[in-house]
């Protein structure tokens, strides 16, 4: 399953809302080395219940907007989750 994610580093807490039919993560790891998205994977890992390697970034692992995949999961599972 494809998720939009718009990615806000260096927050002040690491959290994932729906906004617009697109998840927000704010994560408080910085946007150097890929920790963003290591912080991003396994935030989404943790929440959903998943191992971190059905989480996978397959598009803009460089840029705020990705595009992940997720397996195992339907997206109503994924937003349940989330909103729980």
């Amino acid at each position: 399953m494809l998720i939009t994610v718009r990615v806000i580093p260096r927050s002040s807490r690491n959290s994932l809302e729906w906004e617009q039919g697109t998840l927000k993560a704010r994560l408080t790891a910085p946007p150097v080395d890929g920790a963003a998205n290591e912080a991003l994977v396994a935030l989404l890992a943790e929440l959903l219940g998943q191992p971190k390697r059905s989480i996978t970034i397959v598009h803009g692992a460089s840029g705020r907007q990705k595009t992940v995949i997720i397996e195992g999961m339907t997206l109503k599972e994924v937003e349940r989750k989330i909103k729980a």
